[in-house]
């Protein structure tokens, strides 16, 4: 597997992969699918400061096994050595390693940026693939909020985890 920067040639097979999860998943709380021009206005928001975004490929480089960002974790100053983990995987991908290495990636870019200190991770309750995933990257559990989102006509609360970075 090799893992990069995004690049503008790989957002077809990005916004494939998550609108796929915006239309039969919950691990994101969009509901209408994504264009290419919404996922190229994101990318241009990456790749800056302490917001990287990476793809994984596979080893020929000719399929996008998944991808992970670094974005803001909210609008006011004081929260700009926060940031908020997403990550997304292929459903050929899954259970391959793909979405280890892509964090473990992240975390790298910004460890020692001198800026980022907390890495906030939200995630659906019940998603215990996801949960393992992050412990055993490191991060905390934190907390739950309760049926904070409706989708597909049901409530759905978030696990937070958190991994501290720079201390």
């Amino acid at each position: 597997m090799l893992i990069r920067k995004t690049q503008e040639s790989d957002l077809p097979a990005i916004t494939e992969i998550y609108n796929a999860e915006i239309l039969n998943g919950t691990a994101t709380f969009d509901c209408a699918p994504k264009s290419l021009d919404d996922r190229l206005k994101w990318l241009h928001e990456h790749n800056r400061g302490n917001h990287p975004l990476l793809t994984a490929l596979s080893d020929d480089g000719s399929q996008v096994l998944g991808y992970a960002s670094l974005s803001p974790y909210g609008t006011k100053d004081a929260f700009t050595s926060t940031v908020e983990l997403s990550v997304y995987v292929s459903p050929k991908a899954r259970r391959s390693g793909t979405a280890f290495e892509l964090i473990k990636a992240l975390i790298s870019k910004v460890q020692g940026d001198g800026v980022t200190h907390l890495i906030i991770s939200v995630i659906t309750s019940g998603n215990e693939a996801s949960v393992k995933l992050h412990q055993k990257l490191g991060f905390a559990f934190c907390g739950t909020i309760p049926e904070i989102a409706r989708k597909f006509g049901v409530y759905l609360s978030v696990d937070i985890y958190v991994l501290k970075i720079n201390q």
